[in-house]
């Protein structure tokens, strides 16, 4: 997939917009939007990720989950780009 593809199917809400990678993980997990705007707006931590320095983890807790910690990678640049979305079992008991 290149990243014409990318764009021609991105989801796009507010400050950010979703890839066509985490719209259909965020589907398949059965992750909220509001979940995501959530985390985003007021992330519990944030972390840079290891590979990519344009790239950032914003966690939070999802009370509407059994209080699961909800990954959100996503760019610095404005609209945030998400990149991909994940319910964190390493993360289980933290933030």
């Amino acid at each position: 997939m290149n990243g014409a593809d990318i764009c021609s199917t991105s989801f796009t809400m507010g400050e950010f917009f979703l890839t066509a990678h985490a719209q259909f993980v965020a589907t398949e997990r059965n992750i909220k939007l509001s979940w995501i705007e959530a985390v985003l707006t007021q992330p519990d931590v944030t972390e840079t990720d290891p590979k990519d320095q344009e790239l950032i983890h914003s966690l939070g807790k999802i009370s509407e989950n059994d209080g699961r910690v909800l990954r959100v990678i996503h760019s610095r640049t404005q609209p945030m780009r998400v990149v991909t979305v994940y319910f964190d079992r390493s993360m289980r008991g933290k933030p």
